[in-house]
């Protein structure tokens, strides 16, 4: 994992407020690698800026207090909601070229969800 860190995937100010304990086990934090390896990290060395992560991994309990649906990528660490300083546009068009099982322009294009 070149650009990316798995507390920065992990990492959540809800959970952090709540004392949720937000820790992805084994399965978990393979699918996060392999996010990382096959999706983030490419898309981040083409774009070329940096990629700051909103929301990773989400424990049930975390999933429930940000008002996730109850069946998600972010449970299985399989999915991120990434945006850029100003280059979403730019970052949604490389992400299509990445393997993904979502992606989606969120909230106007607000930030990005890509599930893989």
């Amino acid at each position: 994992m070149k650009h990316f860190t798995l507390d920065e995937l992990t990492s959540s100010a809800t959970a952090q407020r709540k004392g949720i304990a937000n820790v992805p086990d084994a399965t978990a934090t393979a699918h996060l690698i392999r996010l990382v390896r096959q999706v983030l990290d490419p898309a981040r060395s083409a774009l070329g800026k940096p990629i700051t992560v909103n929301s990773g991994y989400r424990c049930p309990q975390l999933n429930k207090a940000v008002g996730g649906a109850p069946k998600n990528y972010h449970l299985l660490g399989r999915a991120a909601d990434i945006t850029t300083n100003g280059c979403n546009r730019r970052l949604y068009n490389i992400l299509q070229s990445l393997p993904h099982t979502e992606l989606i322009w969120e909230n106007d294009g607000a930030w990005i969800h890509v599930a893989l």
